[in-house]
């Protein structure tokens, strides 16, 4: 697996810091945002007792979808890098009494629990250096046996592909400093190749797996069992 580079993640961990309040707000009230979490965290096939874990959890936003669906005897487990997020989350959850919830500071490719039914990254692979081996290694300990991503990337259909020139500059405007200067290329083709990476590694690992695009081709679900 590659190693990441300290000084990318350092700048990394600043950015999303600094602008974690703006973050929540697009994370939880952006035009169907709400309903891709939901939908995501849907085709875990998630029951009562589960434990989850929301990999580049952020601050907190598929919590709700997550829990309602492990029920109280369940467990959601949030990890991310940035202390910035993390506080939101943490006072989130804070504000809600969930005691089966919890918030941890980690490394996205190595999961906090051994013990995890499922698994759920959204909008994170991107961010990776190695999304592929990372979606490999999830899968390659002993638990758990279902994985979901959900991404944005460039759109390769009707109707959302001639908004690619848009979308490429909303991305390279929001692209924190481990998405530039990659060889030339351009931030969103980082995204799109880190994206495609993840989501192959997956649907070639599992087995019952479901593909789809929505939001005019530009949001990627992708999910299965192991």
């Amino acid at each position: 697996m590659t190693t990441p580079d300290p000084d990318r993640a350092a700048a990394a961990q600043g950015f999303y810091s600094r602008w974690a309040r703006a973050y929540d707000a697009l994370a939880r009230h952006a035009p169907g945002a709400r309903a891709l979490r939901r939908d995501a965290a849907a085709t875990l096939d998630l029951a009562p007792g589960d434990t989850v874990v929301d990999v580049g959890c952020g601050t907190g936003a598929n919590f709700p979808h997550l829990r309602e669906r492990v029920g109280p005897s369940g467990r959601v487990v949030g990890v991310d890098f940035a202390p910035g997020a993390l506080a939101r989350a943490r006072a989130y959850v804070a504000r809600r009494d969930w005691g089966n919830v919890t918030v941890c500071r980690g490394d996205a490719t190595r999961l906090p629990v051994r013990d995890a039914d499922a698994v759920l990254a959204t909008f994170l692979v991107g961010m990776l250096p190695d999304p592929a081996a990372t979606v490999r290694s999830w899968l390659g300990t002993p638990a758990p046996d279902r994985l979901a991503l959900l991404d944005l990337a460039r759109s390769y259909r009707l109707p959302g592909r001639p908004l690619n020139p848009g979308f490429d500059l909303a991305v390279a405007a929001s692209a924190p400093p481990g998405t530039r200067d990659h060889h030339g290329e351009s931030p969103a083709r980082v995204l799109d190749r880190r994206v495609a990476a993840a989501h192959r590694a997956l649907l070639d690992a599992c087995r019952a797996t479901t593909h789809e695009t929505r939001a005019g081709g530009f949001a990627y679900l992708s999910a299965g069992r192991r």
